[in-house]
Order: structure tokens, then sequence, then C-alpha cells
């Protein structure tokens, strides 16, 4: 059972202003979502396994390959300032 305290506590982590109408209306929204949760559990799960997704995916990403590797010199002509063979750049405070 979610009371005013709890919506207030909430609103408080959040940082949130509530009016007291507003406070009475998440009271029974929230109340709401936690019944239909509820009503969710009592489900018989028996023999289902998670799962992560409802579709199996199997990897559909592409096997990386480097089909050019630039060297250090020509990653450095693209430095607007450098140091000691390093990227120059200006100090954050």
């Amino acid at each position: 059972m979610i009371t005013i305290k709890d919506v207030e506590h909430v609103a408080k982590l959040a940082r949130l202003e509530l009016t007291e109408e507003e406070k009475q209306k998440f009271t029974t929204q929230l109340g709401d979502v936690l019944k239909y949760v509820d009503q969710m559990n009592e489900v018989d799960t028996t023999g289902v396994e998670p799962m992560a997704h409802a579709i199996d995916f199997v990897n559909v990403m592409r096997d990386d390959v480097v089909k050019y590797e630039q060297t250090k010199e020509e990653l450095m002509k693209n430095a607007p300032s450098e140091e000691n063979g390093f990227f120059k750049v200006p100090k954050i405070n």
C-alpha cells in the first residue's frame, strides 16, 4: 500500500515540488502500478527460462577487420599542436 508519505519521499529524492492534488493523484497511480505488478507475480513461470529478448538473437555483428592501419606519423599530421610525439591540448582548469 502506497501512502502520501511514500510519494513525498520519492518527490524529495527527485527534487520535485508537488501540490497536494498531485500527491493524491500520484499516490493512486503508483498504487495501481504496484497492484498490476503483484498481479503479474501470480503467473506461474515454472519451467520458463529467463531471457533478455523475446526473439532469440545470435551475434549479428560483423567481425572487426583492420583494413588500413595509420602510422603514428600520419595521425600526428592531424594534431593542431604536438609535443614529444603526443597531441598537445590546452590545460583545463
